[in-house]
């Protein structure tokens, strides 16, 4: 029986993998290869693990719809299914989503996804009651975030502050400001944030909510 079972698993990821396909917006050849590159390994590039910020605080995110921007290889959008959340994630690179599927499918959830540009992407209003994006800086971007909400849904965002630069190779524009996020997301109320430096990497990470009228 097991043969049959593997040549099953090979036709439901082929089935995902063109499913993922058929929900593609138009993506830039040259982003998107260089994505579909680094997720052509073998495991995960960012590992299975979600980033410890969101798991900390999960008990305080609003079941509902999860908006995972920039999802990749799937480790916290999976993460917050089988926490019960309906997961979107959207991403340039086929084979990262595809990579996401797999995940789920390991850990016994399912998850929706479109391969997107996110450059010149339009969130709708009013859809969503998470919106996460961890590791992905696009600042005209996050400032639809708050718009986007249901009103009581909240925004988890975590990425490379300007102190990481010490440690790292890495471009200026894609680093955090000192407190860059609580200026973004003013018009929030803010849950949780944090600066952390542990002498290798720095990052910021804020949880705020869009107020009910």
């Amino acid at each position: 029986m097991k043969p049959f079972r593997d040549h099953k698993r090979i036709a439901i990821l082929t089935a995902l993998f063109l499913l993922v396909s058929s929900w593609s917006v138009f993506a830039h050849p040259k982003d998107k290869d260089r994505w579909d590159n680094k997720y052509s390994i073998e495991g995960y590039l960012f590992g299975e693990k979600p980033v410890p910020f969101l798991v900390e605080n999960v008990h305080l995110l609003p079941k509902g719809k999860v908006l995972d921007i920039a999802m990749g290889e799937g480790r916290n959008g999976v993460y917050l299914a089988t926490q019960g959340f309906e997961v979107i994630g959207l991403d340039i690179s086929a084979k990262g989503l595809m990579k996401a599927h797999r995940l789920a499918e390991k850990n016994k959830v399912t998850i929706e996804t479109r391969v997107v540009d996110l450059e010149g992407f339009t969130l709708e209003p009013n859809t969503y009651d998470v919106i996460l994006c961890t590791y992905y800086m696009q600042r005209d971007l996050f400032k639809q975030f708050q718009s986007a909400l249901k009103p009581g849904g909240m925004i988890v965002v975590e990425t490379y502050n300007v102190d990481y630069l010490k440690y790292a190779r890495f471009s200026r524009k894609w680093a955090l400001d000192t407190n860059e996020l609580l200026d973004i997301f003013k018009g929030l109320r803010v849950i949780r944030y944090q600066d952390y430096d542990d002498g290798k990497e720095a990052y910021s990470s804020i949880i705020a909510e869009k107020q009910k009228p």
